[in-house]
This record gives C-alpha cells, sequence and structure tokens, in this order.
C-alpha cells in the first residue's frame, strides 16, 4: 500500500513550521467513554480516586518496561516511584484499574478481519484485545488464533496485575493490525484470557499504546512503529484534535485543516513517553511554576504534578483549598465562582486552558466549591493528559522526536 497519511475520526472526543502536505485521510468513528456523573456540575469522586490510582499503576508498569528495556532506570522519575517500578517487576506488572475517561475507536486484527474497539493511549507502547478462551471478557469481540490464517503463537505470556487483585493476562500473538487502511503484518499483541474489572464492563475491547517501544512491556514494536518500519505511512507522524464533535486522530502526519498558525515545537526529553520541558505556567497572567518536564498522554484525563508546585499554583489562587480528605490525596478546590485564566507555556508560546475543562464540578450537589483538574502526585515529572490536550492541536513525531502543539482552527 502506497505510503500516505490517514486519520482517524474521533466523534464525541474533546509549533513554528508546517509539516509536508498530506494527502486525504480515512475516517473512522472513534467515541469517549465518559464515567457518568451523580448529577450535572458535580464532580464524579469516586472517578476521580479510580483514576489517580489508575495512573499510579500505569506509570509503575512502564518504568518498569522502560528499565528492562534499557538496563536503566527512567531519569527523571521519583525515588518513591522507583520503587514502586521494583515491586511491580516482581511477578506481573502493578496497575491500578479504573473506569476513566479514554478515546476509542474500531481496529482490524486478522485474516479474515475482526473489528475491535480500542482504546488510544500515547503514554503507553502495548497492544491487547480479548482471547476467545477468556472466561471473564463479558461481551466484548473476542480474537480467536485458530480462526485466523494470519496469527502466529509467539510462545511467550504476559501479565498485569491490578490494585484491587484482579488480572489482565494471556498469550502474545503476532497478526496483521488495520487501523483506518493502515495495515501492519507481524504485529505484537496481547491475547488476554484473563480481563480486569474495566476492560469486562467498558466499552472498548481493549489498548493500544502509541509511546516508544522502550515502554513495551512484552517487549515489541508499538503499531504505529510498525507502521512506519514497513513504509506505511509517508511520516512516522501522528496528530490529536480532541473536541466535543469531530474530532480525530490522524495517522502519517496532520491534518491542517484542524489547526492554525505555526506549529510550537518541543525536543522530547528522553525517547520512552512523550517527555518535553514545560517552560512555565501562568495563572492570570502571572508565572506561578517553571522548570518543568512534563509527560504528553492521551490515556490520562488529569493534570498532575508535584506536590511543592501544584501547592504553589493553587495558593495564586484566591479562595482555593487543599481537597485532600474530600476527594482524595493531591487534589484541591476553588471557588466555582471564579474565573480561573490558566495557561501552560511551552515551546515560548502560552497556551490557555479553558475552564470547563479544568473545573471539574463541584464537591457536592448545591456547593460552591469546585474541583481543579490539577492533582499533586510525586512522579518525578508532571503529566498533561486530554484536560491540556483538549484545548491544542497536538504532532507526535517520531521522525524527529518532538511534539509539536498549535493553536485550533
Amino acid at each position: 500500500m502506497p505510503a500516505a497519511a490517514f486519520f482517524v475520526s474521533l466523534l464525541s472526543l474533546t509549533c513554528a513550521l508546517a509539516l509536508p502536505t498530506q494527502s486525504t485521510g480515512i475516517a473512522i468513528p472513534i467515541h469517549k467513554r465518559i464515567p457518568p456523573n451523580t448529577s450535572p456540575g458535580v464532580a464524579n469522586i469516586p472517578s476521580l480516586r479510580a483514576q489517580i490510582n489508575k495512573l499510579t499503576g500505569k506509570y509503575a508498569t512502564t518504568l518498569a518496561a522502560y528499565k528492562a528495556n534499557t538496563g536503566q532506570a527512567y531519569p527523571i522519575a521519583a525515588s518513591s516511584t522507583r520503587n514502586t517500578t521494583k515491586r511491580a517487576t516482581s511477578g506481573g506488572l502493578m496497575l491500578t484499574d479504573a473506569r476513566e475517561e479514554l478515546w476509542f475507536g474500531t481496529v482490524s486484527v486478522g485474516t479474515p478481519p475482526r473489528q475491535y474497539t480500542i482504546d488510544f493511549d500515547t503514554g503507553s507502547s502495548d497492544l491487547f484485545i480479548p482471547a476467545s478462551s477468556c472466561m471473564n471478557c463479558g461481551s466484548h469481540t473476542h480474537y480467536n488464533p485458530r480462526l485466523v490464517s494470519t496469527s502466529k503463537y509467539l510462545g511467550k505470556t504476559f501479565q498485569l496485575v491490578y490494585g484491587d487483585g484482579s488480572t489482565t493476562s494471556g498469550e502474545l500473538y503476532s497478526d496483521t493490525v488495520t487501523v483506518a487502511g493502515l495495515t501492519a503484518t507481524d504485529q505484537t499483541l496481547g491475547a488476554a484470557t484473563s480481563y480486569s474489572t474495566s476492560f469486562e464492563t467498558g466499552p472498548a475491547d481493549g489498548l493500544m499504546g502509541l509511546a516508544f517501544p522502550s515502554l513495551s512491556t512484552y517487549p515489541a514494536s508499538p503499531f504505529f512503529n510498525t507502521l512506519v518500519s514497513q513504509k506505511k505511512v509517508s511520516a512516522g507522524v501522528f496528530s490529536f484534535f480532541l473536541a466535543e464533535s469531530g474530532s480525530e486522530l490522524y495517522l502519517g502526519g496532520s491534518n491542517q485543516a484542524r489547526y492554525k498558525g505555526p506549529i510550537s515545537w518541543n525536543t522530547v526529553t528522553e525517547r520512552g513517553y512523550w517527555e518535553i520541558p514545560l517552560d512555565s505556567i501562568q495563572v492570570d497572567g502571572e508565572t506561578v511554576v517553571s522548570g518543568l518536564q512534563s509527560i504528553i498522554d492521551s490515556g490520562t484525563t488529569l493534570i498532575v504534578g508535584d506536590d511543592a508546585n501544584v501547592a504553589a499554583f493553587y495558593q495564586a489562587i484566591p479562595g482555593s483549598q487543599d481537597l485532600s480528605s474530600i476527594v482524595g490525596p493531591g487534589f484541591y478546590g476553588f471557588p466555582c465562582s471564579s474565573a480561573l485564566s490558566v495557561s501552560f507555556t511551552f515551546g515560548g508560546k502560552p497556551f490557555a486552558i479553558n475552564q470547563q475543562f479544568f473545573n471539574l464540578g463541584s464537591i457536592s450537589e448545591g456547593s460552591g466549591t469546585c474541583v481543579g483538574a490539577l492533582v499533586a502526585q510525586d512522579f518525578g515529572f508532571w503529566i498533561a493528559g486530554d484536560v491540556f490536550m483538549r484545548n491544542v492541536y497536538s504532532i507526535f513525531d517520531f521522525d524527529n522526536s518532538r511534539v509539536g502543539f498549535a493553536a485550533l482552527a
């Protein structure tokens, strides 16, 4: 198939240099999984707690994979996080489960092809779907290698151990995987024989990681990297446009109809996560923290930072308060009536955060205190999830090891 740029259209999903001209893409519908709120305008506190637990486990897993693949600990990971990864490598990788907000769409696997709904995650690197032998995978579409002519058993197993004691585990195969008309052959994937509660009951059948190969727990080349090595795309670049409607994942470049103005480029600090410098954060035009490192993660809803700098951020907001005893450790609140002006500066360019994304809702019905989307957890780096990504067009460039942001069209 000729090398070309393709995009994946996401429905209900919410720099100074142009990329080469892209060809017309192929669109497939993708949706956003959103846990229901207790009532409109009220924060879903159990979901927020679960998201932090899941995030902690996810990074324990990928940090352990990085160390196993490179022979060294991830350079800027906090010592406490490194200790977690050591525990994670013994008897199965630790990962805490949650019914989190994630972006998902349809891919096909095998010959003849069968379609699966997959979460797209720039914070991890592996692909897994439920196996036909799975007894607790709910009503999901199952993968039966015996019915697929292109399937090959790799003689290896994988296991992810969740904080609630449940697991996602199974066997590794290689097969043909297609997204939006782009096909990777001999792609390593996990066929899960046991699923965690979240994947058992959630709308997505599995997950596809879009980070660097050094985070693979299998280890193996991630799907998009396989496309690049097999010359199925014209560029080792993919992009996200996250919005209330018409959103998309664009494989092979960027969709210039989705952004305007120059792209602010940021060099990747370490080829594992999509880690880049976060110059500074502003509240009401005043810089409150600066000199940070951040990971751009589509598989994370929240923005997460270290304790000291997150505390300094909220101190700049009149009436803010620590909500650790109400919502959970690291959460803060602010008056719902506040007209917040928050911006993140990458590559010398500030990007405003829309208040409707930063405000997660009041702590209870009728309360005047709202939960902020910036949460304190000491990973040793910051994590910018879709609360940030919804405000920009995000471009992930393997070819040049960089991440670009541009203003939305």
